[in-house]
């Protein structure tokens, strides 16, 4: 049975999927795990990326200090590829870990290097947890790279082991990951979901996440966001294409809020779907040369309702502590009062002097 939409109900679905809605969540281990991760990204104007994130959602009870404390002494969360999830779904990435790389290329730099795999392994052992520029270079094969990451030979070794739940991020010093062998990270009873089993709970999970999801969609960078047959069969009203629905998510009650959002938030990473749900026109684009931006280098979508209503052109001055607000693009009417209070809100977690034009 398929299941039909308006692009208003959609709308809601996804918006309370993200757990964006009035009804706030208030526990950040059980945040992180309605979300299924939330992502590690540098750049920081005003926040990072997952605390921001995760401003969003719990407000002003949300301290970043909670988050450390959360990966590196509770362990109720774990880092893995750049992304925060809860110790609890470590079991459904086990299986695959224990699987062969999913390149071929990989496969082989690490079958040319398994001395310096072994080396890295033998010293964590003896010395114990080492950010990367301490462990040296004994690699027999260079990663075989033009871009980036070309002559990281040990950065990379390091990411490929941790993908193979041989080592695991234990903390961070700065920026820095501080690496340490995966059975001093991890809860050390943690089973091991079988590989299609896993693989079907995660994209079960990831429905749940994002609510409904386009059965044709890219698969994305960082996380993939197909679903396959999880969930059920959905069209919506003016969109072209068939979604899948979380049944879950069938709920017609709806209390609505503002919000700020990360650009790299998990309503819009899937920017094809907004366009469809939201008929949102919006870019990062802090690659962008200044002159070519419309919006501003790390401009913040507006969720007012379920509408994507503007971009917040913002960045903090520490040096000041301010909030400096260059330009609000308003794309629909919205309540300003209700932006206005949550950029006093933001001013006020960040602990900064809001300044606006």
């Amino acid at each position: 049975m398929t299941v039909e939409l308006t692009r208003d109900q959609a709308r809601r679905i996804a918006v309370r999927a993200q757990l964006l809605d009035a009804r706030r969540p208030t526990d950040l281990v059980g945040t992180v795990r309605r979300l299924t991760f939330v992502q590690l990204e540098p750049t920081a104007p005003l926040a990072p990326t997952a605390d921001l994130v995760l401003w969003s959602r719990l407000g002003a009870r949300y301290e970043p200090a909670d988050l450390t404390t959360a990966l590196e002494i509770d362990n109720s969360l774990f880092e893995l590829a750049l992304m925060v999830r809860p110790m609890d779904d470590l079991p459904l990435f086990r299986a695959e870990m224990a699987g062969p790389p999913k390149y071929e290329q990989t496969a082989r730099w690490l079958d040319d290097n398994a001395e310096f795999r072994q080396d890295i392994l033998d010293r964590l052992e003896v010395e114990g947890a080492l950010i990367a520029r301490e462990i040296p270079d004994t690699s027999i094969v260079s990663w075989p790279s033009s871009g980036w990451n070309n002559n990281r030979n040990v950065m990379m070794m390091l990411e490929c082991m941790m993908m193979r739940g041989d080592i695991a991020v234990a903390k961070r010093e700065g920026r820095d990951r501080v690496w340490d062998l995966a059975e001093r990270v991890y809860h050390s009873d943690t089973t091991t979901v079988p590989l299609d089993e896993a693989l079907r709970i995660r994209a079960e999970r990831r429905l749940g996440a994002q609510g409904l999801v386009p059965v044709k969609t890219p698969d994305l960078p960082v996380e993939t966001t197909r679903v396959g047959d999880a969930g059920v069969p959905a069209i919506i009203d003016g969109i072209k294409g068939a979604y899948r629905v979380d049944p879950a998510a069938l709920d017609d009650t709806f209390e609505p809020r503002t919000a700020l959002l990360s650009p790299f938030d998990g309503l819009i990473r899937d920017r094809k779907r907004m366009k469809e749900l939201f008929e949102f026109d919006y870019a990062l684009e802090m690659f962008k040369p200044a002159a070519k931006r419309q919006w501003g280098y790390y401009a913040l979508p507006i969720l007012h309702g379920d509408r994507l209503v503007g971009k917040l052109d913002a960045a903090v001055d520490k040096q000041r502590g301010e909030l400096i607000v260059t330009a609000i693009h308003e794309d629909a009417f919205f309540d300003r009062d209700a932006v206005d209070a949550e950029l006093r809100a933001l001013a006020g977690w960040l602990g900064v002097e809001l300044v606006r034009p």
